[in-house]
């Protein structure tokens, strides 16, 4: 077996092993922290789309519309139902619009969740502004509980003059919902009653 001067860790089957555990090790970690780090990545990189943040809608309304479709999936370990209450709508561009997504609890335990999101093309997503959204924060749905979560937003108008925004005429965004381990505050035992929650 020889020895590269430039690595501690032996070449041959050794080197092969520890390199396996190494990776092993890391894809743990990235799923133990893969809501939090993806949010991380797109906001440094870009990927994804990221979106903007808004405290108010946009001083200016255009006569022209944007599509704007709506998509939705669910990590492999989250037992939830997820879908958009609406597929797609027309919204004129700098109006500001809400829409919603709904989600069933179909178990029967309490299940905490929070969404990573992306917007298409990812040209989009520095004009499309969020004022407020569900995936802002950790959501949890008891056995049998089925919420409508609100997602307000305006695509700014400032996207007509952009080099790249002025091709855009279709926007999609899409959520993903991954599961959290439960709050510790949460009662496990508490309310196994199906509900219908408004969050609007």
């Amino acid at each position: 077996m020889s020895m590269n001067p430039f690595n501690r860790i032996p070449e041959g089957p050794n080197r092969t092993a520890a390199q396996a555990v190494s990776v092993v090790f890391l894809m743990g970690a990235l799923s133990w922290a893969s809501v939090p780090f993806y949010d991380w990545f797109c906001r440094v990189t870009g990927f994804g789309g990221v979106t903007n943040v808004a405290s108010t809608g946009s001083d200016t309304i255009l006569d022209q519309t944007m599509t704007v479709r709506f998509e939705s999936s669910l990590a492999r370990d989250m037992p939830w139902t997820f879908k958009p209450v609406q597929r797609e709508m027309e919204a004129r561009i700098g109006e500001t619009v809400l829409a919603f997504y709904e989600a069933t609890n179909p178990t029967d335990e309490p299940i905490a969740g929070s969404a990573s999101y992306n917007v298409a093309p990812y040209e989009a997503g520095k004009f499309f502004d969020k004022i407020d959204c569900f995936c802002f924060e950790e959501q949890v749905l008891q056995p049998g509980e089925t919420i409508n979560m609100p997602v307000t937003f305006y695509v700014d108008p400032a996207i007509v003059d952009d080099y790249e925004g002025k091709y855009i005429h279709t926007i999609t965004l899409g959520y993903t919902f991954h599961r959290n381990d439960l709050p510790e505050d949460i009662d496990q035992a508490a309310l196994s009653t199906p509900t219908v929650t408004d969050l609007n």
